[in-house]
Order: C-alpha cells, then structure tokens, then sequence
C-alpha cells in the first residue's frame, strides 16, 4: 500500500501534475503552499499538459484511465488539448507483448493457438486498461476478435481501490462529503470494476444485449463464440465499423449525424426502461457507426463489460422525475426525492424545490449544445448541506452512462434536444406502465405464482380467521388479566391505609399521658395545628 501511494506521488512529481490545478482559484494558505513546494523544482519538459496528464495516468493503471476516459466524453468541461489527448485513451493504450497474449491464449484454451484458430495476429487491434484485442481467423474462415485480459492486473488494481477506501473513508469525516457516501460508491465501482476480469461475465451481458436488440435497427451486438471463450479469453465476431467519434469519417459516407444522435438517446432509454439492462460503459472507443444505409444509421456496441439494471421502484422513480422536470414541475420532483427517502423527512417540499429551480430552470428549453449535465449535478449536490440529499449508489452507473450520452450527442450533434427527444419515450413508457396494458402484463407475470396458490387460499383463509379468533380470546384474557390485577392493587391499597392508621392510633395511646401534659401548656392555636396535622396524617 505504501508502495503504491508513494509511486502514485512520484507519477505526479514526474509529469508535474500540480500545474494542471488553477492555483488562483485555491485559499490562500493552499496557494502559499503549492508556490513554496519543492515540485517546482523539477523540470516540466517539452511535453504538454495534456500529454502529460495521458501519460500520468496510464502509468497509474486501469482505475486512472478509466477516470480519463470519463473525462474524454466531455469535452465541453476540458480545454480542447486535454480532451484530444484523453480520447487517445479509448482505445490506444500501451499494449502487453504478444508473446504473453499468445501465452494466455494457450494457458486459457488448453490447446496451441495454430490448433484453435486458422490465423492469429500477434500485433493487437486495439489495447485498453483492462484486455487488448488481437485479430484473427477461425478454421471455418470467420474473421474474429480475441479479447485477452492484461496479465497481472488484478493485483494493481486491488491495490489502487484499497486506497480509493481509504480516501472514501477520510472523505466521510467531512460533514459536507458525507451524504454522498463516498465508501459505498467505491465499493460499487469496485464491483463492476472487477466485473471486468471476467470475460465469462462479458460475454453473457453481450448475448443478453444482442437479444435485447434481435433484429434491431438501433443498434447491432457482435455474437460470442462460446466455444473458444473463457475466464480471461473471449472470442467475438468481427465489425467493421466507423468509430461513433471519427465525425470526418461520418461525414465523409454522408452520414445523417441527426438520426444517429437521435438513436443514441433512444437506445439509452430503451435499454434502461424498456429492457432493464443497459450498457454501462459507452464511451466513444465502445461505439461504433455501421458502415451500411448511412442515412438510416445503425450502431455497433462491443465491450459489455460493464451493465446496469434498476429495481422497478427505481425505474418508476427516475421516470417521474424526468418527466416533471420536463414539464417543470419543481415541487413533483422534491416530493418524490421527500418520498423515496433521497432527502430528509422534515424536508419542507416547497423549499426544496425552489432550490432545484434555481439550478434547473436555466437549462431548459435549450439545444444539447447549451446543456451541461455535468453543471446540473454539480447544481444539485450543491443543495446537499442544506437539505441532506444523499447520492444513491445504485444509480452512479446510470448517471456515469447519462454523461457518456452526452458527450457522444455534443459530438455528433451539438443541437439535439435532448428533452424533446426523451420525452415522447418516457411518455409512452409511464402511460404502457400505469395503464391496462401495464396491468394486464403484471398479471401475466404474476399469473403462475397466483395459479400455485389459488387451491390453498381456502386454508390460508381459514388459518388467518383462526389466528384472528385466538388473537381475539387472548386479547380478553389478557384484560381479565389485567382487570384482576387493579382490583388486587385497590383492594392492598385499602389495606395499607386502614394498617397506617391502626399504626397511628396505637402510637396515640401509647404517648397519651405525655402528649396531654404537653397539651396542658400550650396556647389554643399550637393545639389547633396539632390536631389539623395528626387528622391529615390519618388521611392519608
């Protein structure tokens, strides 16, 4: 561990990272320190920032350059230097040598790579943070891909999400980073990182996907070779796409730029609610464009790695809320934050939603163009002192793919309204949800369940009347009970004060002779309290 945090300060000394952090924008005592660091005395080199920030992270490993790929999709957020050398890395990451791929194939497949394929490339098609991708033939002369997971990576990356915890941990000692629940966001990310080492895992989620789309327009999902797959090999059907961020390329086949990121949008919202499992890593390197019928595009998915799903509470709950912020409606969507528990009970709705106007409002109605996700979830998290909101961990892959989506439609078409797009989709989803065809097909989902316990609901009815009727006469006894148990109170009650007063009669006649020559003594009004005081005592 102290390796690791050691080499990872030594990356940023290295590539001198610390100028990349806007020292005006710090406090002073922060601005003091880093201009008094002994950072700035290493030399910054030739290299610009941005290559320098590329190869920080890559040196880093595959957690870093994931975070880089995140940032490659927003370009609006990023000077166009550090964007360009983000996007390198989607798919152009140092490669393993081919040697040890060949190696893995062998070790995974059981058999020598001339016996299991007719022609295998030792120079890789593309490397990613995780696996790269070699080319190749299969006996029968189908061109293929095999995906082949970098050797030694889970070590590394074990090492860099123990101290991601550790960060995470620290966080939640601040009060303001609390509600975001940093802990359980890593240990998300964490799963589905390590989703990732398993090409089993990949697989499936791809034949999942390819079914999901049979015979789609949208979006086409190259088969599985199950045969030839394993822990850490998959072998895939070959595409010959255009990348979904070669726009040159696009234009060039008289692509129709419009109906592609019009089809983004609707392959996003049909993945998450009408099929439930969505495609969680769409940065541009996953994507690309069919190469046939240019001005009816298609896209091509690969790399499934990483997929999300919703319970159907939160389906229904992110539905509602998108379709009142397109109809506006503040107070609807700090009701269903105040509903789901997203935010405090004692949340006052009409304060809550004024502050999510206040961020909301000025983007609405505007082209994609003029829309920043990124500022709106910033806007809102903003909110997050004041009223206690708390990031759901169930939706950061939702919010990471919604942000995926929206770099790809900057790109292809800065003026798509993606609110115009989404809201007939999400429309038409609640209406088939909540209607008759919504019930009819709960119904038939429900049916085998109803049909097993049809013939027992006569004793489960009788079960229940009878836990009812024993519930009944336990209920009576216990007020028998209860009853029996005041009498005996007021009746020890009596018997107390009838034994205070025999006490105090007995104590009276035993001082009588000295308490009448006392009495003798005394003036009127001391013999009056005397007597007021001992006939109080003997009432009580």
């Amino acid at each position: 561990m102290l390796l690791r945090l050691l080499r990872i300060l030594w990356v940023i000394t290295r590539y001198r990272l610390d100028t990349l952090i806007p020292l005006e924008r710090l406090p002073w005592a922060l601005r003091t320190l880093f201009r008094l660091s002994p950072l700035r005395l290493v030399p910054i080199g030739e290299r610009s920032r941005g290559a320098r920030l590329r190869l920080a992270l890559e040196s880093l490993g595959p957690i870093f350059v994931k975070f880089g790929q995140v940032l490659s999709t927003r370009r609006d957020l990023l000077p166009a230097d550090i964007a360009d050398e983000m996007k390198r890395l989607q798919d152009q990451v140092p490669p393993f040598p081919g040697d040890q791929a060949l190696a893995v194939v062998e070790e995974q497949l059981g058999m020598t790579v001339a016996l299991a394929f007719a022609r295998f490339d030792a120079e890789p098609l593309a490397s990613a943070s995780i696996a790269q991708v070699h080319g190749a033939r299969l006996h029968s002369g189908e061109e293929v891909v095999v995906k082949i997971i970098r050797p030694g990576i889970d070590r590394v990356m074990r090492q860099d999400m123990a101290l991601m915890y550790r960060f995470a941990r620290l966080l939640t000692l601040v009060p303001e980073a609390r509600g975001l629940r940093p802990v359980e966001v890593v240990r998300d990310y964490e799963a589905t990182l390590f989703d990732e080492l398993d090409l089993h895992k990949e697989a499936a989620n791809t034949s999942q996907l390819k079914r999901n789309f049979k015979n789609s327009p949208l979006l086409y999902v190259p088969a599985i070779h199950w045969e030839l797959t394993r822990q850490r090999v998959m072998v895939q059907e070959r595409i010959y796409g255009v990348p979904v961020a070669d726009i040159a390329a696009l234009e060039a086949q008289e692509t129709d730029l419009k109906r592609l990121a019009e089809r983004g949008v609707e392959i996003f919202f049909t993945q998450v609610f009408r099929d439930n499992f969505f495609h969680a890593d769409m940065h541009p390197g996953n994507i690309f464009v069919a190469r046939e019928h240019p001005h009816d595009p298609q896209y091509i998915a690969i790399d499934c790695g990483i997929v999300g799903s919703l319970t159907r509470e939160d389906q229904d709950y992110l539905a509602r809320n998108l379709l009142a912020f397109f109809h506006q409606d503040y107070y609807e969507v700090a009701a269903l934050h105040i509903e789901s528990g997203w935010v405090g009970e004692n949340t006052r709705a009409n304060e809550f939603a004024a502050a999510i106007r206040t961020v909301c409002e000025p983007i609405l109605e505007k082209p994609l163009k003029d829309i920043s996700f990124g500022q709106v979830l910033l806007g809102l998290f903003q909110t997050a002192r004041r009223f206690d909101m708390e990031v759901q961990p169930q939706l950061v892959l939702l919010q990471k793919t919604l942000l995926n989506i929206e770099g790809l439609g900057r790109q292809l078409y800065p003026d798509l309204d993606l609110w115009k797009t989404a809201k007939p989709f999400l429309e038409q989803w609640m209406k088939e949800r909540a209607g008759t065809r919504g019930f009819w097909e709960s119904l038939k989902r429900q049916a085998p369940e109803l049909t097993r316990q049809l013939p027992e609901l006569p004793v489960l009815a009788h079960q229940a009347l009878s836990q009812m009727d024993q519930e009944k006469r336990q209920r009576r006894r216990q007020g028998e009970a209860l009853g029996g148990i005041r009498q005996q109170l007021i009746r020890e009650g009596r018997r107390g004060r009838r034994l205070r007063l025999g006490l105090l009669l007995v104590a009276l006649a035993l001082a009588w002779q000295p308490l009448s020559q006392w009495a003798a003594g005394q003036p009127w009004p001391a013999l009056a309290a005397a007597v007021l005081g001992l006939a109080l005592l003997a009432w009580h």
